[in-house]
């Protein structure tokens, strides 16, 4: 929300607190007496100029050819002044003015943790230039500037840590209370607090760029987007109105009861469900995007509470996806060291889990890692590169198969049968010969498996794990969290017509990944739910509800809030119904008269508002 924009929607809020207050006090001093009679003429000009912005809201709707609430309770009110109905005109308007009070409170309310944070940032940065700190405000810094962030205070910037050691604070992007230690080399992101030590961070994303700033952007936009409920509603309020209008106008031709017609006009202008249910779905995504997670709009909300179908990738979502080197094992006279040196090569270009895991090994090992030329990556396969004219190839045993890598029966027998078929492997080979093998592990996620067991409980029908590891490896990791079906050896292309085969009209299906690799499947799924987003463009970007931290457990109570959401809006679908069939009869029983029928509303109004503001927590 720009500062404009608040500062607008912030007045348009006094302004309707305002009308209420004036109008609830010409109530009670009507219905309490302490106006004279003779000041009917008061009253009924305060209820002409209170129906003022309504008949420019309908006018506005009819402008952009929509028929909205704002036109009924407009013929509602004209009919009350020509009936000189002021009382009931009063009653609308307070309505009208009360409900809207409460939406506009809402939208405030969903924006105000994160206006506070970002007053918080500073409007000056220090800088390190030429070997000296000198002091910037925030919105020259550019790309590649050292910035200086000592203790207490907020990281104004996306970077990696250049030097120094710190704790950091996270919480205002992943919900996280706990701090996590940052280190040379580390991943920093903006809005993040430095609570002990300090850091110099180069600069790699600055202002709109930064990860906060896109955060703040898709939560703008999540809650304008509608869910299908919504557009349903939508399209039903417009014949709603139009049978309301030409069933009153029938009504008056066969009775002549002018009072009949306007309290029957009168019970029907709710405006409760034109603003409980915007209310629901916002209150929803904004109580998710505060503990961490970004729900990108209410239809996701509605296809979370219907899931049925969870597709998990298993690297980086169902394990920690931070491999690390078991042991290295040589096919020739070449030692350990030498066989990690080759496969570093190649790794070092590529972001993939295993190429990470190797180049972090070398450089533990404190092993150079010479440059190459004309490297080349095999989507799930492999990766090559050229060294002194000759090629190295790193990958999957299949992959050296289809390529004819010269392997010997006993290798291929220990490699297949052995113990390495128990592990994650990567070959290497060098010159058209296999050289080494490197045997990897990976961690499983803490509380997976209660995680598992809460999808179970919450009436999941499938859980599925979609690998491009071995057939072993995934059996272990399934066996070993409750996940009865896996599939292994897999491409992308292969998860993406595995996932199409889930996918149907009874079920909702979701696909949980790491955000950038299962990007296609994210897409695809009827919800894609990205795993540890924070400072990815590509998972943010791919996925339907992102994550930001790297907590599965988040999950089962995401569909808990889409399903307590959807279970409040068809709640106030319900207590719409019921109250304007037990009103129109009240009406037509003549127990309420007209002033009586816009009371009724009134009172009414507040059931369906007051549920949604259940969600606001």
């Amino acid at each position: 929300m720009t500062e404009n924009k608040d500062k607008r929607t912030k007045i348009f809020l006094n302004l309707n607190l305002l009308l209420c207050f004036v109008l609830v006090e010409i109530l009670l001093s009507h219905f309490f007496q302490v106006l004279p009679t003779k000041d009917e003429l008061f009253i009924s000009i305060v209820a002409i100029l209170a129906t003022i912005p309504v008949f420019i809201s309908a006018l506005q709707s009819l402008r952009n050819k929509k028929i909205s609430v704002d036109l009924l309770a407009s013929i509602a009110l004209i009919v009350s002044l020509i009936e000189k109905e002021w009382v009931s005109a009063i009653f609308i308007n307070l309505m009208i003015a009360s409900a809207r009070a409460f939406s506009i409170y809402v939208k405030i309310r969903s924006h105000s943790a994160i206006d506070s944070l970002m007053k918080l940032n500073p409007k000056k940065v220090k800088i390190e230039q030429d070997g000296k700190i000198i002091e910037i405000p925030l919105e020259n810094v550019r790309k590649g500037d050292k910035v200086i962030i000592e203790l207490g205070e907020r990281v104004p910037i996306d970077g990696h840590v250049l030097q120094g050691e710190a704790t950091v604070d996270q919480s205002s992007l992943t919900g996280e209370s706990t701090p996590i230690s940052k280190k040379e080399g580390d991943e920093i992101l903006s809005f993040t607090t430095v609570v002990s030590g300090h850091l110099v961070i180069e600069a790699e994303k600055v202002g709109k760029e930064t990860t906060f700033e896109k955060i703040i952007a898709l939560i703008d936009q999540a809650q304008t987007n509608k869910s299908p409920i919504y557009s349903s509603i939508d399209r039903f309020s417009k014949w709603y109105i139009i049978f309301t209008l030409a069933g009153a106008f029938l009504i008056y031709l066969i009775s002549k009861d002018a009072n009949l017609v306007t309290g029957l006009l009168l019970v029907s202008c709710a405006d409760d469900i034109a603003v409980a249910l915007p209310m629901a779905l916002m209150s929803a995504i904004t109580h998710s995007a505060r503990h961490g997670a970004i729900i990108k709009g209410g239809d996701y909300l509605e296809g979370l509470a219907k899931l049925k179908v969870i597709v998990f990738d298993k690297t980086g979502t169902l394990t920690q996806g931070k491999l690390r080197i078991k042991k290295i094992y040589s096919f020739d006279n070449r030692n350990e060291t030498e066989i990690l040196a080759f496969a570093a090569i190649p790794s070092s270009y590529s972001n993939h889990p295993i190429a990470r895991a190797i180049v972090d090994y070398a450089k533990e090992k404190e092993v150079s890692i010479t440059d190459s030329y004309d490297f080349e990556e095999y989507g799930g396969k492999g990766m090559s590169a050229l060294y002194n004219g000759k090629k190295i190839l790193i990958g999957k045993l299949s992959f050296f198969q289809d390529l004819k890598i010269e392997m010997n029966q006993q290798q291929l027998s220990e490699i297949s049968k052995g113990v390495f078929d128990k592990f994650n492997v990567t070959l290497v080979a060098y010159d058209g010969k296999l050289i080494g093998l490197i045997d990897l592990v990976d961690k499983i996620r803490p509380n997976i498996r209660q995680t598992i067991k809460e999808f179970k409980k919450l009436g999941i029908k499938k859980i599925i794990m979609l690998t491009g590891d071995n057939e072993k490896v995934a059996g272990q990791v399934a066996e070993e969290i409750g996940i009865d079906e896996f599939h292994a050896n897999l491409l992308p292309a292969d998860k993406l017509e595995y996932l199409k085969k889930f996918l149907n009209k009874k079920y909702k299906v979701a696909m949980i990944g790491d955000g950038v690799n299962d990007a296609p499947a994210l897409a695809l799924s009827d919800v894609g739910i990205a795993m540890g987003t924070i400072g990815s463009d590509a998972s943010i970007e791919a996925a339907d509800v992102a994550l930001m931290r790297d907590d599965i457990s988040q999950i089962p109570e995401l569909i808990k809030i889409g399903r307590s959401t959807m279970s409040v809006v068809r709640q106030n679908i319900i207590f719409w119904a019921i109250l304007n069939i037990l009103g129109f009869f009240l009406v037509f029983a003549h127990i309420l008269s007209p002033s009586g029928a816009a009371a009724y509303n009134f009172i009414c109004d507040f059931i369906p508002i007051f549920n949604s503001l259940r969600l606001f927590r």
